[in-house]
């Protein structure tokens, strides 16, 4: 019998790479094969970051693809970056699943993909495969981005994303206040970046509701007003390296150990645990208040300080004369720390932090209250939950220069931990976050996936998936769809762009071109909502000696109905403009979208 084989591409990032490899690495305990992708750089990274004592590549099987980008460019250049991946990976990612597949006898059946990462969703639904999305972030933020058209309406933002006004406001009532000036893309490099950053969002959303399973490193009980939101959303955090008794992997740099012992030489409840993640960087003016704020606070700190911290060009960041003979005896500096592993050590006082959802949740679910310094994109509305949901920590000010002086990092570090009701508030989340993990809901998600992973026909294309490669040819349809059956006379297909967009003035023109399109598939009746879905699930009884067995078992035909539904809606809106799509996102069903398009646009283009 073939054991279910898994591909996982996270986006290339530090803090996508690490929960990703844990979901992959919990899978194989469970009996499944997976192949991980990372990026060509970002693999080597990871394998040298490896101990010779760690048996990962026997667990998972690590692969790379290009990124696109030319060995010297920045991968810290988001935009570029972003960019690269819609346009090249996705032949790459082809060519590796067309060589694996033809050449193992295990074939990939499944793709668990980043939300960041939504094109190897739409090539896994066109080979047939199983696909599952994944969240390496809050689930605020995909509440936030099912939000867009709504922000849009109120002048919040306009159709590029872009902040035309400062307000605060919230998502739902039980939600916490967002700002529109930290909105994810807002606050990452210039108005260009941001509107590519944007434009991503919105085009991964969109390619993210032909998942069969959508996954999150949450829980019920961090975000339960969210997750409200985000209905289909399944919890499965926190994905911490110790729930499967391992180490944690899947890091750029090796990690420094040597930390651990020192920790152990420290009193109980003093050290100030400093890490920034893998994207922050200083200029000189701040690394500066930022060391001499730790020397006044007199007390014991371990710092992650990576080469790269500061602006100043140097082989390592300038540290202040005389710093590091006068706090040797309580201070230590180390390039990469395993955090996890830190953060539960009894020795930790506080956790000053970049609020990078990892570090959040590793942080809540040791009990380690926070001192906020967020750097970019989601960190700002993680400090939002850290200081005023969950009221586990504090922020640091700036002065009218927009520094964090020295002074305020010392008395912020008093004030957190001479009030002991942070660490008590802390405590108590970490014990309702924990109780998901063992045997909780985010448990028993990750238990339901496992099952519906191994099972057998849930996509009646699944057979596709053994390497036969997507032509351009618009007949090509016909060999890895689900819709080979429902061909259009036309010769037209449902991968095809139109050369008509929807927009707020063309509907009869725009209805007129689609619709003989979608009934020359036979698709009339998923528009129009005459097609029910069927049940997810079929009850059987079976009479034994031994009594009635019941068995609940997954409907083929409601997994066939979901994919061609989905793959129907997402190809309406590829045939809208970007702010008709704005507008219109958050529908779940090709039917909610026609009658949303005739709601908003048949009325005002009726003669």
């Amino acid at each position: 019998m073939a054991t279910p084989h898994v591909l996982a591409i996270p986006y290339p990032a530090q803090g996508h790479v690490i929960p990703l490899m844990e979901v992959s690495l919990w899978l194989v305990k469970q009996g499944i094969k997976v192949t991980f992708v990372n990026t060509e750089l970002n693999h080597k990274r990871v394998v040298k970051a490896l101990s010779e004592t760690e048996n990962t590549q026997e667990m998972v099987n690590l692969v790379s693809i290009p990124d696109g980008l030319e060995s010297w460019e920045d991968r810290n250049e988001l935009g570029k970056l972003t960019e690269a991946i819609s346009n090249v990976m996705p032949g790459k990612l082809l060519d590796l699943i067309e060589k694996i597949n033809g050449t193992e006898s295990d074939k990939i059946m499944c793709v668990i993909a980043d939300y960041g990462m939504g094109m190897a969703l739409e090539l896994a639904e066109k080979l047939g495969m199983k696909r599952v999305v994944f969240c390496p972030a809050a689930a605020a933020m995909l509440a936030l981005v099912i939000n867009c058209p709504k922000l849009t309406e109120d002048g919040i933002i306009d159709s590029d994303g872009r902040v035309l006004k400062k307000q605060m406001f919230q998502l739902s009532p039980t939600m916490p206040v967002m700002n529109s000036e930290t909105l994810v893309w807002a606050c990452i490099g210039d108005l260009a970046t941001q509107k590519i950053m944007f434009d991503s969002i919105i085009n991964n959303n969109i390619l993210a509701k032909v998942a069969d399973w959508s996954i999150c490193n949450t829980s019920y009980e961090l975000e339960p007003a969210a997750l409200a939101l985000t209905p289909n959303l399944k919890p499965i955090g926190p994905l911490l390296a110790n729930h499967r008794h391992g180490k944690s992997v899947g890091h750029f740099w090796e990690q420094d150990s040597a930390c651990l012992e020192w920790l152990d030489q420290q009193p109980l409840q003093s050290v100030i645990y400093v890490a920034f993640g893998s994207f922050t960087v200083f200029n000189e003016t701040q690394f500066q208040e930022l060391v001499l704020g730790l020397e006044l606070t007199n007390r014991p700190f371990l710092w992650v300080v990576r080469q790269d911290i500061s602006t100043v060009q140097s082989t390592s960041p300038n540290m202040p004369e005389g710093f590091e003979d006068r706090v040797r005896h309580r201070g230590l500096m180390v390039g990469w720390a395993p955090q996890q592993k830190v953060l539960s050590h009894p020795s930790v006082a506080c956790f000053l932090s970049h609020c990078g959802w990892n570090s959040t949740v590793e942080g809540v679910s040791n009990g380690v209250p926070f001192l906020c310094w967020p750097y970019f994109a989601d960190q700002f509305f993680n400090q939002t939950y850290i200081c005023d949901h969950w009221e586990v920590g504090l922020g640091l000010e700036k002065d009218e220069k927009g520094i964090i002086r020295r002074e305020e990092i010392k008395n912020k570090v008093e004030q957190l931990l001479i009030d002991e009701k942070y660490k008590e508030r802390a405590l108590n989340l970490q014990a309702k976050t924990m109780a998901s993990a063992t045997g909780g809901s985010s448990h028993n998600n990750l238990i339901s996936l496992v099952e519906w992973i191994k099972e057998k026909g849930n996509h009646s294309s699944a057979s596709m998936a053994t390497g036969n490669s997507i032509s351009s040819d618009s007949n090509s349809i016909a060999q890895n769809s689900i819709l080979s059956n429902n061909m259009s006379p036309f010769g037209m297909n449902l991968t095809q762009s139109l050369s008509v967009k929807l927009d707020k003035d063309n509907f009869l023109l725009w209805k007129n071109i689609i619709m003989p399109i979608v009934k020359g598939h036979n698709l009339e009746c998923y528009l129009l909502g005459t097609k029910e879905c069927p049940a997810q699930f079929i009850t059987t009884q079976t009479t034994t000696d031994s009594g009635i067995t019941v068995e609940k078992v997954s409907n083929s035909k409601y997994s066939r109905w979901m994919s061609i539904d989905k793959l129907l809606m997402g190809w309406l809106y590829s045939s809208m403009t970007s702010e008709i799509v704005m507008r219109l996102m958050g529908c779940s069903s090709s039917s909610e979208l026609w009658k949303a398009i005739n709601e908003n646009y048949g009325i005002m283009n009726r003669s």
